[in-house]
């Protein structure tokens, strides 16, 4: 290693070469325009759909935040996010609507300190990477990346810049699954051996527009979502249920993922769908679909646990993630339409006990302290954490809680199943983002 490069990660706050940022440690570079010190930030917004406006609605109402520039190529978005700027009593931003490159030009201002990105995937990774490149904290929606190479782009791009990276997974913050992780945390369930998990939920609706648009000339999620499922047979969503189950289990904090296998179902769904919507004659009911309808992750743990992890987007279906969490005295399973847990010499002989009464004894101490003002905000509450976490950290100057190896961890499974399935099923190795740093980094502090 060069002098200058070893020179560089010292002043960015990295111990030692290769070594991962540590969070108690991590100094971002302060914008000289920005007043920390009084509490005082300022957020700006790259994508402003559904999911971008959402984030700004909750900032433009948390005290201590300005909003000055906010970006989206549709002028809709654009005019929907400025009233909603007024109707929070805040100025109208400055709007960067020119094209898709026009969020460069965003970043180009020193007034900015953390940027909300909530654009399609395919976007994600790049403009992250740029974010943190101008000295800004980057804010991320699922999944974060979608190769490896991007897992290692948004890694090394934190590490180099001294700039954190989250990803915005919200379901880390339910409040079921809050409870569940004091649950663990707790040792209600003993040691913990397996766990289940995954995006259950039919997107047929989603995918295509009433009249079987898709692509270009489509609109919301269509323009670019479906695509996915023509190109890539993987599991493209995975962080949903992935991310509680890795914070349960401490993945990039004394354990980590090792490795998984992928196998997917025949591909139908959609082109049933199409069939019943437009005729068998439909061009689109033609097109080699090639995502599979059900795909199933197995991801087994330096520790030794083992994780199922399903892709389930293709067909008629209630909403679910899927979650179970089992261990040597017990086990639960939660989610919409089944929740239920077991204790052992706590549940009597065989039987399932009531989920609320658990929850409600195990609820997390953010859930009592904020669960009016999280009332309200999207998601049953969970969109509230998950954007003040984002604004605490770039308040605090530290590290958000979901880091950056959790967005590189979590969004791998989408490359490595694509390859598992290409290759029969089989077995692919994660790499390692700590860089070895897993064995000494401490469990997620929710706070």
């Amino acid at each position: 290693m060069s002098s200058s490069r070893r020179d560089f990660l010292k002043k960015a706050g990295i111990v030692g070469a290769g070594v991962a940022l540590a969070p108690q440690i991590v100094k971002a570079k302060s914008n000289k325009s920005t007043k920390k010190e009084s509490g005082q930030v300022n957020i700006a917004f790259i994508g402003l759909g559904g999911r971008g406006r959402g984030h700004l609605k909750r900032a433009a109402n948390t005290e201590g935040v300005q909003i000055t520039a906010i970006c989206d190529i549709d002028p809709k978005a654009i005019e929907i996010s400025q009233r909603m700027l007024v109707d929070a009593g805040k100025k109208e931003a400055t709007a960067y609507t020119e094209g898709e490159h026009a969020y460069e030009n965003l970043l180009q201002r020193d007034d900015i300190d953390g940027v909300i990105i909530s654009t399609p995937w395919l976007w994600h990774t790049k403009m992250a990477v740029q974010t943190m490149k101008s000295g800004k904290y980057a804010a991320v929606e699922v999944s974060a990346a979608n190769t490896i190479e991007e897992c290692w782009d948004l890694v090394n791009t934190s590490e180099e810049s001294g700039m954190p990276c989250m990803i915005l997974e919200n379901v880390n913050y339910r409040r079921d699954v809050m409870a569940v992780m004091n649950m663990v945390k707790q040792g209600l369930f003993g040691e913990i051996v397996h766990a289940r998990c995954g995006y259950l939920h039919s997107l047929l609706g989603v995918k295509f527009n009433k009249d079987l648009k898709f692509g270009e000339g489509a609109h919301g999620e269509a323009r670019w979502r479906t695509q996915h499922s023509l190109k890539r047979n993987a599991d493209v969503y995975p962080t949903h249920g992935i991310g509680p189950i890795a914070a349960m289990l401490d993945v990039n904090r004394g354990n980590r993922f090792l490795y998984l296998t992928s196998t997917a179902s025949k591909a139908v769904g959609l082109k049933d769908y199409i069939q019943e919507q437009g005729g068998e004659d439909h061009p689109s009911a033609k097109l080699p679909w090639k995502q599979g309808d059900v795909i199933t992750s197995t991801i087994k743990t330096t520790n030794g646990e083992t994780i199922i992890v399903t892709h389930d987007c293709n067909l008629p279906r209630p909403y679910s993630l899927g979650f179970r969490v089992q261990g040597t005295d017990g086990l639960t399973d939660f989610d919409y339409g089944t929740r239920r847990i077991h204790v052992e010499g706590q549940t009597e002989g065989h039987g399932w006990d009531d989920f609320k009464a658990w929850q409600d004894k195990y609820d997390h101490p953010l859930w009592k302290k904020y669960e009016e003002q999280a009332a309200g905000s999207g998601h049953g509450g969970m969109d509230f954490f998950v954007t003040r976490e984002f604004i605490n950290a770039v308040k605090e100057r530290r590290q958000p809680v979901l880091d950056v190896y959790d967005a590189a961890a979590w969004s791998s499974i989408t490359p490595l199943s694509e390859a598992s399935i290409a290759q029969g099923s089989a077995p692919q190795y994660f790499p390692d983002f700590t860089r070895g740093n897993w064995i000494n980094r401490t469990p997620m502090d929710f706070k």
